[in-house]
């Protein structure tokens, strides 16, 4: 996101559009892709709640998040792009905030990758994650990408 801190992000947060809602898709490279042609599209709201959910010691990853949306509301998976803007929305959200804040360095990208889009970047990510004790690992050479170390084992369980 661009001009992070000209924007109100509780403004968005609070801003459910037309969500929730299931779209049939008809692609079939996207039915075939995601497994099914009910898209659930959350609001952000939703994803601040479960972000919020996750407790010290735990992580989850916005697929799971996904996986367990589209489970709750009996569709075959739940919009990808959507979820990692509201994510990140939740995440600025709580940064704008001065209390109630969300921990939104506990939500991971896929295969524990820590969310550069997050305030502060992967290096805040990094130092908030390692103050509660997790362990961050670097992975490639140019392209230097952050990760929770063994995150699988420390992953909440959202049921």
């Amino acid at each position: 996101m661009a001009n992070e801190n000209q924007k109100d992000f509780n403004a968005m947060l609070k801003d459910s559009k037309d969500m929730p809602k299931i779209v049939t898709i008809t692609d079939e490279k996207s039915i075939e892709k995601y497994g099914g042609s009910k898209m659930y599209f959350a609001p952000p709201l939703d994803y601040d709640a479960v972000m919020r959910r996750v407790s010290l010691g735990k992580v989850i990853t916005v697929g799971d998040i996904r996986e367990y949306f589209a489970a709750q509301n009996n569709a075959d998976f739940t919009d990808p792009i959507t979820a990692g803007i509201f994510c990140s929305i939740a995440a600025w959200a709580s940064f704008q905030r001065k209390d109630d804040k969300t921990p939104y360095w506990r939500t991971l990208k896929a295969n524990g990758e820590l969310n550069p889009k997050y305030p502060g970047g992967v290096e805040e990510q990094k130092k908030l994650l390692e103050a509660e004790g997790f362990t961050v690992i670097t992975k490639g050479r140019t392209n230097i990408r952050y990760y929770v170390k063994d995150y699988q084992s420390f992953l909440f369980d959202l049921k």
